[in-house]
């Protein structure tokens, strides 16, 4: 039977890119990615080593200390949501809340990974910050998506309550983290529960449904704290007293152990990880080892992006440096140039890569014509629009890599019936049950971002490079369509005055800057419109994550043995049958 053929693609960076180019296309990301790297040391650092080594004075462990002795040794922890609330402050206080004082990540734990929830002890006491349930919520709709255990590090004194009206009562305020946890337990899916501290109102709530739950001696779970019942019923008591181990683990049976310590819940909830069903991920590896890329991706993905984001590049260079050993089967490669689709492995797991192409393309009706790249048109749409419910009928999860501008337009493009082609892919993207990958490379510009199945299409996951522009369009654009009526045919400035025509250039050169703010990968990550900004070298090995994620859990969603995967159809269809006329 027809199978696809894995072949390499690539060439060596010197091959494609001056070394004048490639050092001028490193000082640029390596001052991008200056910013993001900051930022993370400041989120990490809470609210800084003072109130860490509060913390500890305590006789517990800072937040990340437990993270750190939780993890499998020489295990990477992969975070989410770092930069939730980046750039803002709350409260007449303007207290900052790094991280929305919440930190969520996935954590490999006795060879099987997790998503750890945790209460950030140094802000606030862990307190609940606006966004903060929100971002709880997004980890444990990962876990529900994939089936993978969680973990929950109960720190937590409440909600801040300065700003309690953003955080309590919308659809997606602190109530819904209960909802998710019940969703969660009703599907089946693992959560395992270690209180260190405060646990008060919503804190104590989050817990109680984990199908086993660990104390310390310090850790109290309580509907109201020792303040408030002194307040409501005059009774003089503390909160260990109310809610302690003593209370929930021998009289209420809310939870299951007492520990002595920190140290102690970590060590035991790793013995229950340990319990659960191993990792299927080698099972549908079949046989394959993962290799790494044939050209080094950390080294080398950095020089390959231009400095400057209205230049295109050769996005099969940027697949050759995320696929094991550099080997991937291209599908439908004469067929919707500006499209590259194709099957890979990654990890030694298979995996589907959609990606925009940004270079010229020939068009394929008009001999001696070429089309921007980095756009939406009929060919590409169709193409991957059958690729997508492919991979979906296959079960092979598929790697989105963003660099577009959106759907073509004019004349022809509404005489095709592009609107009618983009419904359709807009259909098969919101019907995939297979897991998606998005990642923002660069532009992720109008209708083009939903049809490479953004955030709105529910991706399991959503990253960003420092290169990332998301946005309906971009500023220089968005201004033009503003002042149009003070613009010629070839949108120069009309105007009587040469004080006129100042003003007319400044107010568009406001617009072009306010959008190129709001286009900032930061902002959008404070916003929770991507999931995490990942620098260009780390890009492999988060997809390898992401992909391993995918395949953990056996028995909860198709997938196909690949001898009957409905893209050799696919290709063999593509090709020509060779029959009778």
């Amino acid at each position: 039977m027809a199978k696809l053929i894995f072949e390499p693609i690539g060439s060596p960076l010197a091959s494609f890119v001056e070394a004048d180019g490639a050092a001028k296309n490193r000082r640029a990301m390596v001052a991008l990615e200056a910013r993001i790297e900051e930022g993370r040391r400041a989120v990490r650092d809470g609210w800084g080593p003072s109130y860490a080594e509060r913390v500890r004075k305590k006789g517990k462990m800072a937040t990340w200390d437990r993270i750190e002795a939780l993890r499998d040794p020489g295990s990477e922890v992969f975070p989410v949501g770092t930069f939730v609330n980046h750039g803002l402050v709350f409260g007449e206080e303007k207290k900052t809340s790094p991280g929305a004082g919440v930190v969520t990540a996935l954590v490999r734990i006795e060879a099987r990974w997790t998503v750890v929830i945790a209460n950030d002890n140094t802000v606030a006491s862990g307190a609940w910050w606006p966004r903060t349930p929100e971002k709880i919520e997004r980890a444990q709709e990962i876990a529900l998506r994939l089936g993978l255990p969680v973990v929950y590090l109960v720190d937590c004194s409440g909600l801040y309550l300065p700003e309690q009206a953003h955080t309590f009562p919308g659809r997606t305020g602190a109530g819904a983290i209960f909802k998710m946890n019940a969703r969660l337990s009703d599907a089946g899916v693992p959560q395992i529960a270690g209180v260190f501290g405060d646990c008060i109102a919503g804190g104590g709530y989050m817990p109680i449904i984990s199908d086993v739950v660990f104390m310390t001696e310090q850790a109290y779970m309580v509907i109201a704290g020792a303040a408030l019942v002194k307040g409501g019923k005059g009774q003089h008591i503390t909160s260990l007293e109310i809610g302690g181990p003593d209370v929930h683990v021998h009289l209420s049976h809310c939870a299951d152990e007492r520990v002595p310590d920190d140290a102690a819940a970590l060590a035991r909830i790793r013995r229950e990880i340990a319990r659960l069903p191993g990792s299927a991920a080698a099972y549908y590896r079949r046989g394959v080892d993962a290799s790494p890329p044939r050209h080094d991706p950390a080294a080398e993905l950095s020089a390959l992006f231009p400095a400057d984001h209205r230049l295109a590049y050769d996005v099969r260079q940027v697949i050759a440096r995320l696929v094991d050993d550099g080997l991937f089967a291209e599908v439908l490669p004469e067929t919707g140039l500006e499209m590259v689709c194709g099957v890979c492995r990654i990890g030694g797991l298979p995996a589907g890569i959609i990606a925009n192409n940004p270079l010229l393309t020939d068009h394929p009706e008009r001999e001696a014509e070429q089309r921007p790249g980095g756009i939406l048109y009929r060919e590409g749409i169709a193409k991957i629009s059958q690729f997508s419910r492919c991979c979906n009928d296959d079960g092979i999860p598929i790697v989105w890599l963003h660099d577009i501008s959106g759907f073509d337009i004019g004349l022809e493009a509404e005489q095709q019936g592009l609107l009618g082609y983009g419904s359709s892919l807009i259909y098969t993207n919101a019907t995939n049950t297979t897991p998606m990958i998005s990642v923002l490379l660069r532009k992720a510009s109008g209708a083009g971002y939903y049809a490479m199945a953004g955030l709105p299409y529910e991706p399991v996951l959503q990253l960003a490079t420092p290169l990332a522009r998301l946005a309906v369009m971009e500023g220089r654009t968005l201004a033009i369509g503003a002042y149009r009526t003070k613009l010629d045919e070839e949108f120069k400035i009309v105007a009587a005055t040469e004080k006129e025509r100042e003003e007319i250039r400044q107010g568009m050169e406001a617009v072009e800057a306010r959008i190129a703010q709001d286009m900032d990968p930061l902002k959008a990550a404070s916003r929770m419109d991507v999931d995490e900004i990942v620098l260009v070298g780390e890009l492999r090995a988060r997809l390898e994550n992401a992909i391993e994620l995918c395949y953990q859990a056996i028995g909860r969603r198709r997938v196909k043995n690949p001898r009957i995967w409905s893209l050799h159809d696919l290709a063999i269809i593509a090709r020509g049958g060779g029959g009778r006329r």
